[in-house]
């Protein structure tokens, strides 16, 4: 007997890809669960599936960066602040933080079909009674109008998102004078892809203010967090990187540069977000 539970829960995280860089990533997560049928009838009862999944990939992989170490150019080794990571390809990245913050797989790259097979096969190793196999599915959202991947880290909350590098993949909707504007949400997607968004404070002191890259460091309740990108993939807000403040800084950057009245509707990640308006 299979149970299946689409929905069941998401998933938010960054990733390291060989062709894009830094990403940010959001996916639905489906299960089947593969059992006997017990006395009740039942085999395994859908208020305890939910919590019992979610709770495992919440203390995994969700807000961490994945890793696939056997990518070129990728190192991988100890250091004061936990883990720190080095790439080449396609830009040099450094990033150093407690150990929970990453998630290493040892693959070239990482792919949602790749990534559900290892998590089935993780789940499955002690399935709850009566639950012989776990299969899970990680899919996109389907957004067929403008979407954007980022990734951040909030040093101040008290969860998962302080981890410096944990992203979402998003929609954009954007008002213009009350209408929705298609051609904007395609421009500000575009720009903000694949991109690291910054609160100023958190900004790492440079010798050389010629160089290309920018340093982020903070510490956060879970430890010490060091991030060194190229400049070109960053975007500064005098606020803290939050949902809320993105949404207000979308609509007042594009309001002055259209000279209009401005409404944002800024997800973080799939079905939640929020809305900032400007003029």
């Amino acid at each position: 007997m299979t149970l299946f539970v689409n929905h069941l829960t998401h998933i938010d995280a960054s990733l390291w890809s060989p062709t894009h860089g830094l990403m940010g990533a959001s996916w639905h997560v489906d299960a089947e669960l593969d059992g006997e049928l017990g006395s009740d009838g039942m085999l395994f009862d859908f208020g305890e599936v939910k919590p019992w999944i979610k709770s495992r990939l919440d203390e995994g992989l969700d807000h961490t960066l994945l890793v696939p170490t056997e990518a070129p150019g990728i190192q991988v080794f100890d250091c004061a602040e936990g883990l720190c990571l080095r790439t080449q390809f396609p830009y040099p990245m450094e990033l150093r933080g407690p150990r929970q913050s990453f998630t290493l797989l040892p693959w070239s790259e990482i792919t949602p079909e790749q990534l559900a097979t290892h998590l089935s096969t993780e789940l499955s190793r002690r399935p709850p009674a009566k639950v012989e196999a776990i299969r899970l599915r990680l899919r996109d959202e389907d957004i067929e109008t403008a979407a954007y991947t980022y990734s951040h880290g909030l040093k101040h909350h008290v969860g998962n998102c302080q981890r410096i590098a944990h992203g979402h993949r998003s929609r954009l909707h954007i008002w213009r004078n009350g209408q929705r504007d298609p051609e904007l949400e395609r421009q500000w997607a575009q720009t903000l892809d694949a991109c690291y968004l910054i609160h100023d404070e958190d900004l790492a002191p440079q010798v050389d203010e010629s160089l290309d890259t920018l340093s982020v460091a903070y510490r956060a309740d879970q430890g010490r967090f060091h991030l060194t990108l190229p400049r070109e993939r960053c975007h500064l807000l005098s606020t803290p990187t939050t949902i809320e403040h993105i949404a207000a800084w979308l609509a007042e950057k594009i309001a002055l540069e259209t000279h209009s009245r401005i409404r944002v509707q800024a997800f973080e990640g799939i079905d939640k977000g929020a809305i900032a308006e400007a003029s």
